[in-house]
């Protein structure tokens, strides 16, 4: 199976967005429609990559509360003209319980493409995958509680991840590339990290991915979420096989909540 390389991949490795508690022990939303949020990628920390954004919207699906989301990715500058990347990803989650319904998933990655769209039906745990570009419609089992690669970003959010540990794991299922695979992600600790915003506090986390053709180990992604109600991404860090991938938030509107300063020393 060929591992994908695309801008908005990256993100799904993680992306924590949802509900977080606060002191009260009310739920304080972590997103709302119209939070916008944009990452400048860089490799090996000097060269520009590219850009990916990623978009909340609303939407319903018989008669339910729904989100929709839409990550974006695209190369730029020299990157570019060695391998170009154009990557859309979209997902269509129930508010109430963020399980998504339907997942889209559009790339040209160096002339590598797919045009997949995956149909969610929790009755029969059943996912229907519709391969437009070699025009197939197949039936694969899922578990009630299964995710795609971008609402999985959006519903570990709700995780209690304030709560955890150092050495403490968050696990879930993820149905990708017509197979269910286990998503870990590990505690590192807090860390306050330097932003074109500021400084910021944070969440330090590592993917446990798969050992490969892009990643050089199975812990050579590092990301850092805000430490707030909002749990945004800041930053990602990725060792591959040659180089590395750096992430950066570049920009952002719609939080659903205050972001964290520290202004002063």
């Amino acid at each position: 199976m060929k591992k994908s390389t695309s801008l908005v991949f990256l993100f799904s490795l993680f992306f924590f967005t949802s509900f977080s508690q606060s002191k009260e022990n009310k739920v304080v939303p972590a997103f709302k429609k119209g939070e916008w949020l944009k990452f400048r990628m860089s490799y090996s920390n000097f060269l520009n990559a590219g850009y990916s954004t990623i978009e909340v919207k609303e939407t319903k699906n018989k008669g339910k509360e729904a989100y929709h989301i839409i990550g974006k990715g695209k190369s730029t500058g020299l990157i570019s003209l060695f391998f170009k990347v154009k990557d859309n990803y979209q997902t269509f989650m129930y508010k109430e319980s963020l399980k998504p319904y339907r997942f889209i998933r559009r790339i040209n990655e160096g002339g590598y493409t797919k045009n997949k769209e995956i149909i969610f039906d929790y009755d029969k745990n059943e996912a229907t995958v519709k391969n437009y570009k070699h025009n197939t419609v197949k039936k694969y089992p899922i578990s009630s509680n299964i995710q795609d690669m971008l609402s999985a970003l959006y519903f570990l959010r709700n995780q209690q991840i304030h709560q955890l540990k150092i050495g403490e794991e968050i696990e879930l299922k993820m149905f990708f590339d017509q197979e269910i695979n286990t998503f870990k992600l590990r505690f590192i600790g807090k860390e306050i990290i330097k932003t074109k915003f500021g400084k910021i506090k944070s969440l330090k986390f590592k993917p446990i991915v798969q050992k490969g053709r892009v990643f050089k180990e199975q812990e050579s992604v590092t990301v850092w979420i805000s430490d707030d109600n909002n749990k945004i991404p800041l930053r990602i860090k990725a060792s591959l096989a040659v180089g590395s991938l750096r992430a950066d938030l570049d920009a952002f509107k719609g939080l659903a909540n205050p972001f964290n300063i520290i202004f002063n020393n």
